[in-house]
Order: C-alpha cells, then structure tokens, then sequence
C-alpha cells in the first residue's frame, strides 16, 4: 500500500522526524483557509501517488491569499502523468505546507532488501534531483549500508553512513538520529520502502523531511489498524482499487497490452513472453486457481477499465482451474461488459476441449484462440499495436 505525501509525513512525525507544519485540503476553500493557518509563503502540493509533481505543474508556492486562492483553484482536479506517463492521476487532495528555507538538499531511503533479507540504507548529499539519474552518472554518490538486525541501528550507527555520503559536518549529528529514526518507522510500520527526497538542511540548520514516499506491506495492515484505516483513502489507482474490492491479485503497470493468468508462475512468465514479443504488459493479474467464471468477469472488467490498454492476452493453464469455467466467464463478461479490444486466449489443461468449443460456439466479436504461450503473446502484441 503506498501512502500520499501528507500521510507519509504523519507517520514521519509519529516517530519523531521532523517535517513542515501543514494541512491537507480538498477544496479551493479549504486549501486557502489552511494558507492562512500555516502562513506564507507555503507550498499547494497535488497529493497523488507518482513522481514529476513539480514538472507537472503540481507544486507550486503562494505568496499571499490570492496565490493560494490561484493555485489551488489550478490544482485541483487537474490530471498529472508520471515521467514515463504513468496515469492520468486526478488530483483530489493538495497539502499545504509551510514554507521552507533551504541551504542543502540531500536524499535518504530505508528499503526492504529481499535478496538479503535486510533493510538497505541509502543516502547521498546529491539530493533533490531523480535519484536514478544520480545512480547513473555518480554511482559512488549513493552510499549504501545494510543494517544488521541483530544490533540496535541508532544514530551512532547511522553515523558512518552520514560520514561516508558527505553531508555536510555540522548536521552529521542530526542526520544520523534522522537516518536511525528513518529505519524505525520501517521496522515499526512494516514499511518495504521509506524515501525522503529531499532531505533538506535548512537556514537554521535543522534536517527536516521535504517530501515522503512510503509503501507499507500490505499484508502486515493487520498489525496496523491506523494504517488500514486510511488504505481505502490512499489515493490508490482506480484499477487496484477495484480489484481490491474484488479480492483479484492485480499490479497495474505501464504497457497497453492487458494480462490475465491463473497462478503467480504462469502470470510473471506471461509478462515475461509478451515483453519477449516486443509488447508492454498493462497488468499484472493473478484470477488464482480454482477460478470460476464470476471471477473472470470481475477480472475483464477490471483489465478493460484501464484505457491504456489495446489488447488482452488470457493465458489459463488449468490444473484446479477448469477451462470450461474460464470460457463461460469470458462468455459471460462479453455480454456484460461492452468489449471494445481483441482479446487471445490460450486454454490448456483441464476442460480446455470443452472450453475452446465453448468459446468457438460463442463466436464473441474480436476473439481469437491460439494454441500456444508464444504464438499468444505475438498475436496480442500485433493487435495492440493496431497491425492485426
């Protein structure tokens, strides 16, 4: 679960990191009543859960009562795209921010490091910029430290890591307590990614976090009543929140060919085929074994809500999965759902006999059967790309 800006500077000043007072608004009203409160000048940030806010136009500082009034009034309700074009997002929510003089920005990160089973530390005084640009052309800029689990990681821990990145030796101190408390809301909240980007160092010489990207495990929200109480509220993509509500396994990604599978192999090594065959994944979703023709339904609809994508490729092996089921709920959802994209599908496994003839039987608009993974990941591709 990811958490917008403000929510992941509540749970920032929950654990004692210092962030700038402000408020949340939702409406022009709101947002010029909470400038006064916080006092000028302050920053009307879009809450929205991508990158490339300020390039967007989605950041912008207010001097006096009629710039707040201005740019909320353009904020809010405006689409952004993240910088790979991402979205639409709609901005619903702005936070208004107090104002911050800053003399250096640096950038930190606590991420949950799978392959070692530890968190990863990274920090670099080379902040306030794309981080992966600054990986790219001074990787040595970006120092990265494991924490050991078995030892306390505290701010005389941080230290060396604060030394080694060359943050400025007057705010070492500071920077190291702000690292240590950093990887406590991760162990703390169950966090798998805590980025602040910046990191700043003001005029009065304090580090405050600028900004919060916060992903929370979704699994552990059972420990976390506080959390799950706002996950519905956390500004999530339509499509994931839909299959949420459905309880599909569904990641939404950045290509225009949609993905249905049964199994989290088979799903991975469908995204895998069809980038293969040159094509770009829209989804990741798992229907999960067993899956009736209901759940296909639900899983169409959630796949053809996203208007990016051209095709869809239905890959079902089916072992506790019958293919007569699938079939019936691709039936089904063609007469439900108003299906403007082609759609392949390969059925193996059990029933696949009775489910092809199902679908041949059917004759729905703009599907087609083909026999294999590959030959099923090339004729997608081809027909989201319009050269079917």
């Amino acid at each position: 679960m990811d958490l917008l800006e403000y929510q992941g500077k509540q749970l920032f000043a929950k654990h004692g990191v210092a962030v700038p007072s402000g408020e949340v608004a939702s409406t022009v009203v709101e947002a010029v009543d909470a400038a006064e409160r916080v006092g000028y000048p302050c920053a009307i940030k879009a809450q929205v859960l991508i990158g490339g806010r300020g390039k967007a136009g989605g950041i912008k500082i207010a001097a006096d009562r009629s710039e707040a009034e201005q740019h909320a009034g353009a904020i809010l309700g405006m689409d952004i795209r993240g910088p790979r074009g991402e979205g639409p997002f709609k901005v619903r929510r702005v936070w208004v921010e107090a104002g911050s003089e800053i003399a250096s920005e640096y950038y930190a990160s606590v991420i949950l490091d799978r392959s070692e089973k530890k968190l990863l530390v990274i920090a670099s005084a080379r902040g306030g910029m794309d981080i992966e640009a600054v990986a790219e052309e001074d990787p040595g800029a970006l120092v990265k430290r494991h924490i050991d689990p078995t030892r306390p990681f505290d701010a005389a821990a941080a230290r060396p890591i604060v030394d080694a990145a060359g943050f400025d030796e007057d705010v070492r101190d500071d920077a190291a307590e702000a690292l240590a408390k950093l990887a406590e809301v991760t162990s703390a909240e169950d966090a798998t990614l805590i980025e602040v980007n910046p990191l700043i160092v003001t005029g009065e010489r304090q580090i405050v976090a600028l900004d919060a990207k916060v992903t929370i495990d979704g699994n552990a929200l059972f420990r976390h009543q506080d959390l799950a109480e706002i996950e519905a509220d956390a500004g999530e993509d339509p499509q994931e929140a839909m299959a949420r509500e459905r309880d599909l396994i569904y990641v939404k990604l950045d290509g225009d060919v949609g993905i249905l599978g049964n199994g989290a192999g088979l799903c991975m090594s469908t995204l895998d085929v069809v980038a293969q065959a040159g094509g770009a994944p829209a989804n990741f979703l798992d229907a999960g074994g067993g899956s009736k023709a209901e759940a296909i339904v639900d899983a169409l609809e959630v796949i053809t809500s996203d208007p990016k994508v051209n095709a869809v490729l239905f890959n079902i092996f089916g072992g506790i999965t019958r293919c007569d089921e699938v079939a019936k709920g691709i039936i089904e959802a063609s007469k439900q759902i108003d299906l403007d994209v082609p759609l392949v599908v390969r059925l193996d496994g059990t029933n696949s006999e009775q489910g092809l003839r199902l679908l041949e039987q059917a004759g729905i608009p703009g599907l087609e059967v083909e026999g294999t993974m590959l030959s099923a990941a090339e004729r997608v591709v081809e027909l989201a790309r319009g050269s079917g």
